[in-house]
């Protein structure tokens, strides 16, 4: 009967630790949203700003560049602009989630 309930009392530890980690994951995602990144592309012709939650918050477009003649090259740096803001993006909820794991011991990328 020990052993029953060790192997019990292992697992609601190990829920109890889900549960904690769930919670601190939510925590992470709520503090994502609140910080954000820029990126440019065209020596800053396009610039984004998107937040934690690689949600795009604005997009500021230099009137310079803005040529009915030449769509295309609009398309291109807004498309760039907002790749490398997103990537940005997803490198802070990657640091987050590093800071959450650590030493936890768990396989780097697992989460």
């Amino acid at each position: 009967m020990a052993e029953a309930e060790m192997s019990k009392n292992l697992l609601n530890n190990l829920m109890k630790q889900a549960q904690q980690m769930q919670e601190r994951v939510k925590q992470l995602q709520e503090e994502a949203a609140g910080k954000t990144v820029e990126a440019s592309s065209g020596g800053g012709m396009v610039t984004v700003v998107a937040n934690g939650r690689q949600e795009v918050l604005s997009i500021k477009i230099d009137p310079s560049v803005v040529d009915p003649a030449d769509i295309e090259m609009l398309q291109d740096l807004i498309s760039a602009a907002v790749n490398e803001a997103l990537r940005k993006a997803q490198e802070i909820m990657k640091d987050e989630m590093s800071r959450l794991t650590a030493g936890m011991g768990l396989p780097p990328g697992l989460i």
